[in-house]
């Protein structure tokens, strides 16, 4: 029996990072989870925190001019490690969304054996349904489906390179591609 995109569960993800310094890799430093049920975004579900990196090190400036996370953002913000259950718990047994997947499975990645899948990459799908176009970027493809007034009314506090602004973002574009 054939499935419909309502049947299905998504969770899309997205991390914002410290960006690269001195050298060094980046880490998380905000998470966004946001779920779909039934073509709907369930807001009630959601998770969004600030994130302690593992290794103290500063935000990079260009990681900043983007999302203007600074370091009082971070003070006393979980870890990754304390943050697992409640990431493991709303992306199981779920298709994980998430627009360039590149970033977010790297991060998840410290947590081997995590199992999720199936994944879907809203960027590649995009790629895919238009082709010809020259922008594939999350706020470019939101403003040619006209999706920016729908996410300013389910995130009104929140903007562009917010982890959970962005994570609402990725399902409401996927499910204007799937429909495309």
């Amino acid at each position: 029996m054939p499935v419909h995109f309502d049947d299905l569960e998504f969770a899309a993800i997205d991390f914002e990072s410290t960006g690269f310094t001195g050298g060094g890799t980046d880490e998380p430093i905000q998470v966004g989870i946001a779920i779909m049920r039934g073509g709907t975004y369930v807001p009630a579900d959601s998770l969004r925190s600030f994130i302690t990196p593992s290794t103290p090190r500063p935000i990079s400036d260009a990681a900043y001019s983007v999302h203007r996370i600074g370091e009082q953002s971070l003070q006393g913000a979980p870890t990754m490690i304390e943050l697992w259950p409640s990431i493991r718990n709303r992306l199981a047994d779920r298709v994980v969304v998430a627009h360039g997947s590149g970033t977010e499975k790297r991060f998840l990645r410290a947590f081997p054996m995590h199992g999720f899948s199936p994944w879907l990459d809203t960027l590649s799908f995009a790629r895919r349904i238009l082709p010809d176009s020259q922008d594939h970027s999350l706020g470019t493809l939101c403003e040619h489906f006209e999706l920016v007034a729908e996410l300013r009314q389910r995130c009104p506090d929140l903007d562009w390179h917010d982890a959970l602004f962005d994570a609402v973002a990725s399902l409401v574009l996927l499910r204007a591609l799937v429909h495309a």
